[in-house]
């Protein structure tokens, strides 16, 4: 190509690159689309000739040393239906003018490394491949309903509004990434609603200011070990791995995004999930109002895991389905609000909650208590006492005292089986007489029932006093229970000689007696000091 002085066209210049060049200069769209759905398909199979195809180093020219503008209109590249042939390279340069590319095909990779934009916007465009690590715009980066062929890489990108990517298809680069967005910073919103990618989506230590919604989206990595790859993510409101309900068609395939993706979200509309086929990694998360993961289905291997560990946030939505293999991880998590229901948590061996603190419980439809106890037991196949406690505490707080106390008595029985053979009768008889404690009506009950035995066991004797002359009427009923209560003296049992049976009677009452009185001053005691 010739090249042309700064702002002058050069001389060799094709007839669409011409037309190029004057939409150019007065801001207005330069079509070369063919008008026929077919043909226009940017992703079809039929080729676009030398009519509709302008050179890489044209539009490179135009962004970086354009000519200006015709008085009273402002420069800008709109393209709609164009080819781009060759490599587009554009890294390290600065782009003032507005770019926006509608349906276009690109020959070669995109390279945007380290440029400068103000806003950018590529809708339904077929690339090969888009590197721009370390791009900054000031504005959007758009890439709607584009189908990538070898990945995106933003590394370290700085989005100075919204990254939209909504609808994309994205396949892997040689790496096994469909999209490589570690340390990238995007100052408002990302979004990302049914977008599809086949490789791993990398965001470790990426910054949202505003909200990262996923809606409807499906990622796939059936190559390596993660879908979503996302330690020390931080959205400063809501991430949303939920579901969408989608009114089809309504949007217009021509308009500027946001209204020019296809589809949009509705209510009461038909659903689509969001899929991950793949570990999804969130580690170390930070989310400002909350992680929602409404509608959402994981399809996992054996070894593979839905990792929130330690993450921290208001609130946790985890109302998907449950995933029929792989763990879900909530190790070290901490959470004001568990949104959750029975359906969504794994089975036994696959759930591990070590160390998850969570202050509130909100679940969705009916969660019994049983239901939360089958919950724990799947949280911890090996004997740990922190769940349950935590439990204990949040159904306390909430004023359920009684569940707070099911709870707690779960978690001996559990513990029981853990211990040496004498110990584990020891808490079978406490469990049998009082439950540890935490149902005291069965001490009373089992107190009444020794005292009726007592009591008819010795309405039929008459003892010798001790010593004549100074003892108090015999009196069976007061007796027995004076036996039955230690420490307490009603005045009865020093004063009577009982002998043979009737002494082995008494002693039985005595030991009964205290045995009774230990368990519930243990049960009391693990009571005042959980409250």
């Amino acid at each position: 190509m010739t090249e042309g002085r700064t702002g002058e066209e050069p001389a060799d210049l094709t007839a669409p690159e011409q037309r190029m060049w004057q939409a150019f200069r007065t801001g207005s769209v330069c079509d070369l689309s063919a008008r026929a759905a077919g043909v226009d398909d940017p992703f079809g199979d039929r080729g676009w000739g030398p009519e509709r195809s302008v050179r890489a180093q044209v539009v490179a020219l135009l962004l970086l040393h354009g000519p200006p503008p015709v008085p009273g209109r402002v420069s800008s590249l709109k393209l709609r239906g164009v080819r781009i042939t060759g490599r587009l390279d554009l890294s390290g340069g600065t782009v003032e003018p507005y770019v926006e590319l509608q349906a276009c095909r690109f020959d070669s990779e995109v390279q945007l490394s380290e440029a400068r934009f103000v806003t950018l916007r590529l809708v339904r465009c077929a690339i090969p491949r888009l590197d721009a690590a370390r791009l900054h715009t000031e504005g959007d980066l758009h890439l709607p309903r584009c189908r990538v062929a070898r990945g995106i890489r933003l590394t370290d990108a700085q989005i100075g509004t919204d990254l939209l990517i909504s609808q994309a298809v994205v396949q892997r680069d040689s790496k096994g990434r469909a999209i490589a967005a570690d340390g990238m910073s995007v100052a408002q919103d990302f979004q990302a609603e049914l977008l599809e990618t086949y490789g791993e989506v990398s965001l470790r230590g990426a910054k949202v200011g505003v909200s990262m919604s996923l809606r409807g989206a499906k990622l796939v990595n059936q190559w390596g070990r993660r879908a979503l790859n996302a330690p020390q993510l931080t959205v400063e409101r809501t991430l949303y791995l939920t579901s969408i309900a989608l009114d089809a068609g309504t949007g217009d395939p021509t308009s500027t995004p946001p209204y020019g993706t296809g589809q949009t979200p509705t209510r009461g509309g038909r659903a689509q999930l969001f899929e991950c086929r793949g570990g999804l990694r969130l580690d170390d998360g930070r989310f400002g109002d909350a992680a929602d993961f409404y509608g959402a289905r994981f399809i996992l291997t054996e070894e593979q895991e839905v990792s929130l560990r330690r993450i921290q946030t208001p609130e946790l939505r985890f109302v998907g389905e449950k995933p029929e293999r792989g763990r879900v991880v909530l190790s070290g998590a901490k959470v004001v609000k568990l949104v959750d229901r029975p359906t969504s948590w794994p089975g036994p061996g696959r759930l591990a909650i070590e160390g998850f603190v969570y202050d509130n419980l909100a679940p969705r439809g009916h969660f019994p208590l049983t239901r939360r106890l089958e919950w724990l037991t799947a949280a911890t196949p090996e004997y740990s006492p922190e769940p349950y406690e935590r439990l204990a505490t949040v159904l306390r707080a909430s004023g359920e005292d009684a569940d707070a106390r099911e709870v707690l008595l779960a978690k001996q029985r559990r513990r029981r089986a853990t211990l040496p053979p004498a110990a584990k009768a020891w808490g079978y008889l406490q469990d049998w007489t009082v439950a540890y404690g935490y149902r005291p009506g069965r001490a009373a009950l089992w107190m009444l029932v020794l005292w009726a035995a007592g009591s008819v066991l010795f309405a039929g004797h008459d003892p010798a006093p001790v010593k004549p002359g100074e003892h108090p009427q015999w009196n069976a009923v007061l007796y027995a229970l004076d036996l039955l209560l230690p420490v307490i003296d009603l005045g009865q049992q020093g004063h009577w000689k009982v002998q043979g049976g009737w002494q082995w009677g008494a002693a039985a009452l005595v030991m009964l007696g205290w045995i009774l009185a230990t368990t519930v001053a243990a049960g009391a005691s693990r009571l005042l000091r959980r409250g």
